[in-house]
């Protein structure tokens, strides 16, 4: 799917109305598989992502001699192998376009008797690795890239890691999960600092799986030489999906929208926290807990919203809703100052430049930085217009300007959506049952 070309026909619809789920956490999908894959036992997985990027993985660890059944859709009966267990491939390991998947792959093959191959799509081979790579040649592996720190990536097995202490210069989930699963292999204490605390999920995971770690927002240490206990999983509602429907139903008038178990971490719902300062409507409601992680139905209604300055502590929990956040800004009244958002420019696409131009495309005036921008709002009551945008095949910018044709005065169509496949599967279908105007054309 990902490697076909497909379009979207985006349009105002009705008000978004009802009760809907957005699919399991991707994030907390990848974690489950890779450290299930290396428990003691068996791990049931419920709520898994049924997206490319998560099956990615899935279909690597299966290469890598691991047992995976699928009993339904959005389940996954993994049967660990052990933390040595894992089996060498004759074949390249192909991640497609998951980011999240190489760079923790990364970590974890770091420490394996054998070497490893791991390529990606035409998009993930653009993306930098070296900020994963330093680290883990610190701790003593031997990873090779292709000019400028790119994939494929060669991993030596074999080598001996030690622990380390790394000061991450960047704030980055996946680069201190890569650090910390290579630190399962090495001899002595791996820990992570972070001027900017990062989502914790593989602490928290780490933790359930029975491996000893010390963790609180911006530190995270253990030491290598234990081992993994299977448990059972379910991965809550992706807070990354709900972002593009928080947005929609905060800028149609008339939406009243529900959206049932959805993770909220802490560290992962900077949006919320942005959207409300703007001016949103959204309450928690059902707040409990499920699989270890927060849940909350988020209900959303119709509110005017007003622009902001982002603040620096929050960008780093809301890194992957900021296409989102574009088109919330677009329609508020006054300007949006984002800083401190770097690494958006080099994600799927770099996102910085490609809302931008599609911003403008339909209307609006955004100052761009080389490390954000600022939107200027149109206003509450104010509409795009219509034209054509391109997505640059990144799932996230093709849902933000789906979202964004709901105030526009015209018919917006979107090129080249083939990779929300990777994260939001049938995201057009549910899309417009809550009354979005959306079809495939």
């Amino acid at each position: 799917m990902s490697g076909a070309a497909l379009h979207w026909l985006a349009e105002p619809g009705a008000p978004l109305r009802g009760d809907v789920r957005v699919p399991g956490d991707k994030s907390i999908s990848h974690r489950a598989l890779l450290l299930a894959a290396i428990a003691e036992g068996t791990t049931h997985v419920r709520g898994f992502l049924e997206g490319e990027d998560t099956r990615a993985t899935a279909a690597i660890l299966r290469q890598l001699g691991v047992r995976i059944e699928v009993p339904a859709a959005g389940e996954r009966v993994v049967h660990g192998v052990g933390l040595h267990g894992l089996r060498a491939s004759e074949r390249p390991l192909d991640c497609g376009n998951a980011g999240t998947g190489m760079r923790l792959l990364c970590g974890l093959l770091a420490g394996q008797a054998f070497a490893s191959e791991l390529i990606g799509d035409a998009s993930l081979s653009r993306r930098p690795m070296q900020r994963v790579i330093a680290p883990l040649e610190r701790m003593g592996a031997m990873i090779a890239a292709d000019a400028g720190g790119v994939p494929p990536l060669r991993i030596a097995g074999g080598r001996a890691l030690h622990g380390i202490d790394h000061e991450s210069p960047v704030a980055s989930a996946q680069v201190k999960s890569a650090v910390l699963l290579a630190g399962l292999y090495a001899q002595g204490r791996t820990r992570v600092c972070e001027a900017q605390p990062t989502r914790d999920y593989t602490e928290s995971m780490l933790a359930a799986f029975g491996w000893p770690i010390r963790h609180r927002p911006g530190l995270a240490e253990l030491d290598g030489g234990h081992r993994l206990h299977a448990t059972d999983i379910v991965v809550p509602g992706d807070f990354s999906s709900a972002a593009f429907w928080l947005v929609a139903a905060s800028i149609v008038p008339g939406s009243d929208l529900r959206i049932a178990e959805v993770g909220i971490n802490p560290r992962r719902i900077g949006l919320l926290t942005a959207l409300r300062a703007m001016g949103a409507d959204i309450v928690e409601e059902n707040l409990r807990r499920c699989g270890g992680e927060e849940v909350a139905d988020l209900r959303v209604r119709h509110a005017p919203l007003h622009g902001i300055e982002v603040p620096a502590a929050i960008v780093p929990d809301m890194i992957d809703e900021f296409p989102a956040l574009f088109i919330a800004a677009a329609l508020a009244d006054g300007p949006t100052v984002v800083r401190g958002a770097g690494e958006l420019r080099v994600k799927e696409s770099d996102r910085i430049a490609g809302m931008a131009a599609g911003l403008r495309r339909l209307g609006v005036c955004v100052d761009e930085t080389d490390d954000g921008a600022i939107i200027h709002g149109l206003g509450a009551n104010a509409r795009l217009r219509g034209g054509d945008v391109d997505s640059l095949g990144d799932h996230r910018l093709a849902m933000a300007f789906a979202v964004a044709a709901q105030r526009a005065d015209a018919p917006v169509r979107i090129a080249d959506c083939a990779n929300v496949a990777t994260s939001f599967p049938g995201f057009v279908e549910r899309a417009a049952g809550i009354g979005m105007g959306l079809r495939v054309g």
